[in-house]
């Protein structure tokens, strides 16, 4: 058998160098765990890291620096090859390929290296603009876009208070379609803006009914169950993108693998959370009556300004969902993939504002992205200084043992990681070691990250952006609640959800 041959320079960086920039890895995730002490946003932190890594990477001569390939494609396929020849075309130089008959045994030799990418341009590039993966900027500046544009139709108040009438104003009833509101909500939307939209309308309700002990215990159990709910699809949460497109997962796949695990956990959430709370259905004919006389003063239509642009958001909403799932089988966008699918959508929504449109950007959270665009140039020159082979080296122990063993102690780890730090940067790094080491997209192991990088949020208060947005609003409402109370309520929670995750992994997705 043969395979094609990459021509490339293969170099080895001091173990001085590495250690370095191991420090400095150490380092930022340590910044980004006391982010709230240093009062410096994710950007900064990440930025100046990012300046850091640049600035040493340049001086000990360890990035790339010669000009970027763009525009080739990978040879696939398997075929005999003598050798690559280059042709110059003024500034540009393409790269073709002469097949032979080639020798059989050296054919075997060559079988592990990796495929050659040919009919490339060669073209001048700040070595940190490849390093940022910008399809998945795109997807999350896009979505961003298009979900604030599509909540000021009123569509999502809309659906919270229909729900909140349909309840009754039982409590019971109002957690469960609360819960599966949020769970809904952070895998269309994500789960920050599940969790504001949910918890602003759940203290708005609770007060009207006369139930505001009750807040705390709704408002961690919406938390908890965003992190569920951003389990649902390739978009729910950035772990998801990051992790979803290194593998290959295509938004069906991913709905179709994760959905099972999604509503378990939604209804052992719930009721643990009901039996946990006390919270009990009203058992008499005068408590049910005043309720529901409570809950239907409550008008769903207050928040919609123009009933055209209501359908409007309806439909793109609809086709929105559609198109992000079809993605990979319709022509012409296939192509363009859904970093573009997001920003078009987002760029017809913004047709109603066009006078305005200046608002919305200036509402898009630049700190996440800014902290993402940072984030990949640190992972970038990471791998470049070899800490992700170490970090590579140190996982193939556990990588490596039984299948079913590796695939549950990886996820027990990113869970863990995740509790204390940032989850985006674990999955970046996870994803990017991964990949390097050739994991085939259909493992389980991508399938432990997410699940471990999503329910560690569930941990503890600075796991995720969503339970950290739960804790802010219980402060705001003036409730007592300590970092240790937090973990103190939410580890039976997390725990029972991280061993459900390890089972389904192992049984259903190996």
């Amino acid at each position: 058998m043969t395979t094609w041959t990459l021509l490339a320079e293969s170099g080895s960086v001091p173990t001085s160098v590495t250690a370095v920039f191991t420090l400095l890895l150490v380092g930022l995730i340590v910044c980004l765990a006391l982010e709230e002490k240093l009062h410096a946003k994710k950007s900064v932190i990440a930025g100046t890291f990012a300046i850091i890594c640049l600035l040493l990477g340049s001086f000990f001569q360890i990035l790339p620096f010669e000009r970027v390939v763009v525009g080739s494609h990978e040879l696939v396929q398997h075929n005999e090859v003598d050798g690559l020849y280059r042709v110059h075309h003024g500034d540009q130089e393409s790269v073709h390929i002469e097949a032979t008959d080639g020798d059989p045994e050296s054919d075997e030799a060559d079988e592990d290296e990796a495929p050659v990418h040919v009919d490339g341009d060669r073209v001048d590039m700040p070595v940190y603009i490849p390093a940022i993966d910008w399809g998945v900027i795109a997807i999350i500046l896009g979505s961003s876009l298009f979900v604030d544009i599509t909540s000021k139709s009123g569509l999502f108040t809309w659906i919270a208070i229909k729900l909140t009438k349909f309840s009754g104003g039982d409590p019971k009833r109002l957690l469960i379609l609360y819960g599966i509101m949020t769970v809904l909500f952070s895998a269309v939307l994500n789960n920050v803006t599940a969790m504001i939209i949910v918890g602003s309308l759940t203290a708005v309700s609770l007060d009207r009914l006369g139930r505001t002990e009750k807040l705390l215990s709704f408002l961690l159990i919406e938390g908890f169950l965003t992190n569920v709910g951003g389990l649902l699809t390739l978009i729910s949460s950035v772990p998801n993108i990051i992790v979803g497109t290194t593998a290959n997962i295509s938004f069906l796949q991913f709905v179709y693998c994760a959905a099972p695990y999604v509503v378990l956990s939604t209804a052992v959430t719930i009721w643990m959370g009901a039996k946990w709370f006390g919270i009990e259905r009203l058992t008499t004919a005068e408590e049910r009556e005043e309720a529901l006389e409570q809950v239907s003063s409550f008008d769903e239509n207050d928040g919609i300004e123009s009933w055209s642009f209501f359908w409007f958001g309806v439909i793109m909403l609809v086709l929105f969902i559609l198109t992000i799932a079809t993605t990979s089988l319709l022509p012409v966008i296939s192509d363009l993939q859904m970093g573009f699918v997001a920003m078009a959508f987002a760029g017809l929504m913004l047709l109603r504002y066009r006078g305005e449109a200046d608002k919305f950007y200036r509402s898009l959270d630049w700190d996440l992205l800014g902290f993402f665009m940072a984030l990949f140039v640190v992972i970038n020159v990471m791998e470049h200084a070899g800490v992700l082979n170490w970090i590579g080296q140190a996982m193939e122990p556990i990588i490596g043992l039984a299948p079913m063993l590796g695939s549950a102690a990886l996820l027990v780890t990113s869970a863990v990681f995740s509790s204390v730090t940032d989850n985006i940067p674990l999955a970046a790094m996870l994803s990017k070691i991964l990949s390097n080491l050739g994991t085939p997209d259909d493992s389980p192991l991508w399938w432990s990250v997410i699940f471990g990088a999503n329910l560690g949020g569930n941990i503890t208060p600075i796991g995720s952006a969503s339970t950290l947005v739960a804790v802010t609003i219980i402060h705001r409402h003036k409730l007592p609640l300590t970092f240790a109370g937090f973990v103190k309520m939410a580890i039976p929670f997390a725990a029972i959800e991280i061993l459900m995750a390890i089972v389904y992994v192992l049984v259903f997705l190996q």
